[in-house]
């Protein structure tokens, strides 16, 4: 990976220490991205199934996690989610 790698900007910009690299909101950040990147993608391969279910299960994911982090956390739930643009 090279330091211009989009996924290590994500994931230093939503850390809470150093070598946080796997906490919940560092995953949702992950997720997000993931989302947005396959929601490009389907706009061009609207006929690209698999990648439609990716999405899915991305999406999946992504909420169930943000349940965690709301049950757990409502604070970094709030910051996470206006940090992301989550939710207009």
């Amino acid at each position: 990976m090279t330091k211009n790698d989009p996924k290590k900007q994500v994931i230093t910009g939503n850390q809470t220490h150093d070598k946080d690299t796997g906490s919940i909101p560092v995953q949702i950040a992950i997720l997000t991205q993931q989302i947005s990147k396959l929601t490009e993608h389907l706009k061009l391969h609207p006929k690209d199934e698999h990648g439609r279910r990716g999405l899915l299960q991305s999406v999946g994911r992504r909420r169930k996690l943000l349940g965690v982090l709301k049950d757990k956390s409502k604070e970094s739930y709030e910051s996470l989610i206006s940090n992301l643009g989550l939710r207009h």
